[in-house]
Protein backbone atom coordinates (compact mmCIF):
# COMPACT_ATOMS: atom_id res chain seq x y z
CA UNK A 1 0.00 0.00 0.00
CA UNK A 2 2.85 2.41 0.82
CA UNK A 3 4.21 2.06 -2.73
CA UNK A 4 1.07 3.76 -4.09
CA UNK A 5 1.20 7.57 -4.31
CA UNK A 6 -0.71 9.28 -1.49
CA UNK A 7 -3.77 10.53 -3.43
CA UNK A 8 -4.22 7.20 -5.19
CA UNK A 9 -3.79 5.34 -1.91
CA UNK A 10 -6.63 7.42 -0.45
CA UNK A 11 -8.89 6.25 -3.30
CA UNK A 12 -8.02 2.60 -2.65
CA UNK A 13 -8.74 3.05 1.06
CA UNK A 14 -12.09 4.62 0.17
CA UNK A 15 -13.06 1.47 -1.76
CA UNK A 16 -11.98 -0.72 1.14
CA UNK A 17 -13.93 1.39 3.63
CA UNK A 18 -17.06 1.20 1.47
CA UNK A 19 -16.98 -2.61 1.58
CA UNK A 20 -15.87 -3.45 -1.96
CA UNK A 21 -14.68 -6.98 -2.63
CA UNK A 22 -13.51 -9.02 -5.61
CA UNK A 23 -14.88 -12.20 -7.15
CA UNK A 24 -13.47 -14.30 -9.98
CA UNK A 25 -15.94 -15.26 -12.72
CA UNK A 26 -15.67 -18.09 -15.22
CA UNK A 27 -18.48 -16.54 -17.29
CA UNK A 28 -18.56 -13.15 -18.97
CA UNK A 29 -22.04 -11.82 -18.11
CA UNK A 30 -21.20 -9.57 -15.16
CA UNK A 31 -17.98 -8.41 -16.82
CA UNK A 32 -19.86 -7.55 -20.01
CA UNK A 33 -22.40 -5.55 -18.02
CA UNK A 34 -19.65 -3.37 -16.50
CA UNK A 35 -17.57 -3.14 -19.68
CA UNK A 36 -20.43 -2.36 -22.06
CA UNK A 37 -21.85 0.24 -19.65
CA UNK A 38 -18.45 1.90 -19.43
CA UNK A 39 -17.74 2.07 -23.17
CA UNK A 40 -21.30 3.25 -23.83
CA UNK A 41 -20.70 6.12 -21.41
CA UNK A 42 -17.56 6.97 -23.44
CA UNK A 43 -19.54 6.89 -26.69
CA UNK A 44 -17.71 3.85 -28.07
CA UNK A 45 -19.30 0.81 -29.77
CA UNK A 46 -18.82 -2.42 -27.83
CA UNK A 47 -17.51 -5.78 -29.02
CA UNK A 48 -20.04 -8.63 -28.91
CA UNK A 49 -20.34 -10.59 -25.66
CA UNK A 50 -19.39 -13.73 -27.62
CA UNK A 51 -15.95 -12.19 -28.33
CA UNK A 52 -15.14 -12.16 -24.61
CA UNK A 53 -16.59 -15.65 -24.14
CA UNK A 54 -14.24 -16.99 -26.85
CA UNK A 55 -11.24 -15.17 -25.33
CA UNK A 56 -11.95 -16.79 -21.97
CA UNK A 57 -12.36 -20.24 -23.56
CA UNK A 58 -9.18 -19.99 -25.67
CA UNK A 59 -6.90 -18.59 -22.96
CA UNK A 60 -8.37 -20.59 -20.06
CA UNK A 61 -6.52 -20.02 -16.78
CA UNK A 62 -4.23 -17.45 -18.43
CA UNK A 63 -7.28 -15.19 -18.73
CA UNK A 64 -8.99 -14.00 -15.58
CA UNK A 65 -12.26 -12.13 -15.13
CA UNK A 66 -12.30 -10.19 -11.87
CA UNK A 67 -15.54 -8.56 -10.74
CA UNK A 68 -15.72 -5.88 -8.06
CA UNK A 69 -18.92 -5.96 -6.03
CA UNK A 70 -20.53 -4.11 -3.16
CA UNK A 71 -22.79 -6.75 -1.66
CA UNK A 72 -24.67 -8.13 -4.69
CA UNK A 73 -24.15 -4.99 -6.80
CA UNK A 74 -21.68 -5.15 -9.70
CA UNK A 75 -19.36 -2.14 -9.49
CA UNK A 76 -16.59 -2.89 -12.00
CA UNK A 77 -14.92 -5.68 -13.93
CA UNK A 78 -11.61 -6.38 -15.63
CA UNK A 79 -10.47 -9.11 -18.02
CA UNK A 80 -6.72 -9.71 -17.60
CA UNK A 81 -4.14 -11.90 -19.29
CA UNK A 82 -1.30 -13.65 -17.46
CA UNK A 83 1.96 -14.52 -19.20
CA UNK A 84 5.03 -15.74 -17.33
CA UNK A 85 5.58 -13.19 -14.55
CA UNK A 86 3.35 -10.51 -16.06
CA UNK A 87 -0.29 -9.51 -15.80
CA UNK A 88 -2.03 -7.33 -18.37
CA UNK A 89 -5.47 -5.93 -17.48
CA UNK A 90 -6.70 -5.53 -21.06
CA UNK A 91 -10.45 -4.84 -20.92
CA UNK A 92 -11.99 -3.09 -17.96
CA UNK A 93 -14.98 -0.99 -17.10
CA UNK A 94 -17.18 0.22 -14.33
CA UNK A 95 -20.78 0.96 -13.61
CA UNK A 96 -21.81 4.56 -12.77
CA UNK A 97 -21.49 3.69 -9.06
CA UNK A 98 -17.77 2.93 -9.55
CA UNK A 99 -16.93 6.62 -9.51
CA UNK A 100 -18.59 7.31 -6.16
CA UNK A 101 -17.02 4.33 -4.39
CA UNK A 102 -13.56 4.29 -6.06
CA UNK A 103 -14.45 1.01 -7.78
CA UNK A 104 -11.80 1.16 -10.50
CA UNK A 105 -9.09 2.21 -8.05
CA UNK A 106 -9.98 -0.68 -5.75
CA UNK A 107 -10.18 -3.09 -8.73
CA UNK A 108 -6.65 -2.41 -10.00
CA UNK A 109 -5.18 -2.49 -6.49
CA UNK A 110 -6.93 -5.80 -5.86
CA UNK A 111 -5.63 -7.17 -9.17
CA UNK A 112 -2.09 -6.04 -8.34
CA UNK A 113 -2.28 -7.88 -5.00
CA UNK A 114 -3.62 -11.07 -6.59
CA UNK A 115 -1.08 -10.97 -9.41
CA UNK A 116 1.80 -10.51 -6.95
CA UNK A 117 0.52 -13.48 -4.91
CA UNK A 118 0.50 -15.48 -8.16
CA UNK A 119 4.20 -14.61 -8.71
CA UNK A 120 3.86 -11.71 -11.14
CA UNK A 121 6.53 -9.03 -11.05
CA UNK A 122 5.25 -6.90 -13.94
CA UNK A 123 1.94 -5.06 -14.09
CA UNK A 124 1.43 -3.88 -17.67
CA UNK A 125 -1.22 -1.15 -17.51
CA UNK A 126 -1.42 -1.10 -21.32
CA UNK A 127 -1.34 1.76 -23.73
CA UNK A 128 -3.20 5.05 -23.46
CA UNK A 129 -3.06 8.20 -25.49
CA UNK A 130 -1.40 11.23 -23.92
CA UNK A 131 -4.00 13.77 -22.82
CA UNK A 132 -6.74 11.23 -22.04
CA UNK A 133 -8.35 10.36 -18.73
CA UNK A 134 -7.01 6.81 -18.98
CA UNK A 135 -3.44 8.11 -19.31
CA UNK A 136 -3.87 10.40 -16.28
CA UNK A 137 -5.47 7.61 -14.21
CA UNK A 138 -2.50 5.31 -14.84
CA UNK A 139 0.04 8.05 -14.16
CA UNK A 140 -1.65 8.72 -10.78
CA UNK A 141 -0.56 5.22 -9.75
CA UNK A 142 3.08 6.26 -10.13
CA UNK A 143 3.70 4.39 -13.36
CA UNK A 144 6.23 5.93 -15.73
CA UNK A 145 4.97 6.09 -19.33
CA UNK A 146 7.03 4.47 -22.07
CA UNK A 147 6.52 5.73 -25.63
CA UNK A 148 5.52 3.00 -28.07
CA UNK A 149 6.78 2.90 -31.65
CA UNK A 150 4.49 1.70 -34.43
CA UNK A 151 5.21 0.79 -38.01
CA UNK A 152 2.55 1.12 -40.69
CA UNK A 153 2.19 -0.08 -44.25
CA UNK A 154 -0.27 2.04 -46.17
CA UNK A 155 -2.48 0.63 -48.91
CA UNK A 156 -4.42 2.92 -51.24
CA UNK A 157 -3.65 5.89 -48.99
CA UNK A 158 -0.93 8.48 -48.49
CA UNK A 159 -1.52 9.16 -44.82
CA UNK A 160 -2.35 7.26 -41.65
CA UNK A 161 -6.03 6.98 -40.75
CA UNK A 162 -6.87 8.99 -37.64
CA UNK A 163 -9.20 6.46 -35.95
CA UNK A 164 -8.89 8.21 -32.64
CA UNK A 165 -11.78 9.22 -30.38
CA UNK A 166 -10.01 12.57 -29.86
CA UNK A 167 -10.39 13.28 -33.60
CA UNK A 168 -12.94 16.14 -33.94
CA UNK A 169 -14.71 14.41 -36.84
CA UNK A 170 -15.94 11.68 -34.43
CA UNK A 171 -17.36 14.00 -31.77
CA UNK A 172 -20.90 14.12 -33.18
CA UNK A 173 -20.99 10.31 -33.51
CA UNK A 174 -19.74 9.93 -29.91
CA UNK A 175 -22.41 12.31 -28.59
CA UNK A 176 -25.14 10.48 -30.52
CA UNK A 177 -23.89 7.03 -29.41
CA UNK A 178 -24.02 8.07 -25.75
CA UNK A 179 -27.71 8.97 -26.15
CA UNK A 180 -28.67 5.53 -27.52
CA UNK A 181 -30.38 3.19 -25.05
CA UNK A 182 -27.68 0.78 -23.89
CA UNK A 183 -29.58 -2.28 -25.17
CA UNK A 184 -29.65 -0.79 -28.68
CA UNK A 185 -26.02 0.29 -28.43
CA UNK A 186 -24.98 -3.23 -27.38
CA UNK A 187 -26.98 -4.68 -30.30
CA UNK A 188 -25.54 -2.30 -32.92
CA UNK A 189 -22.02 -2.05 -31.47
CA UNK A 190 -20.64 -5.33 -32.85
CA UNK A 191 -21.74 -4.37 -36.37
CA UNK A 192 -20.11 -0.95 -36.12
CA UNK A 193 -16.88 -1.99 -34.38
CA UNK A 194 -15.92 -4.61 -36.97
CA UNK A 195 -15.62 -1.85 -39.56
CA UNK A 196 -13.33 0.36 -37.45
CA UNK A 197 -9.55 0.29 -37.49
Amino acid sequence: MNAIPRKQRAMVRKGIKLGLSAEIDQGVDRFFLAYSTSVHRLGTPVFPKSYFRVIKEVFGDECEIRIIVRGDEVIAGVLSFYFRDEVLPYYGGGMPAARECAGNDFMYWNLMQAAAARGCRIFDFGRSKLGTGAFDFKKNWGFEPTPLAYEYRLYASNELPDNNPLNPKYQLFIKMWRKLPIGLANFLGPYVVRNLG
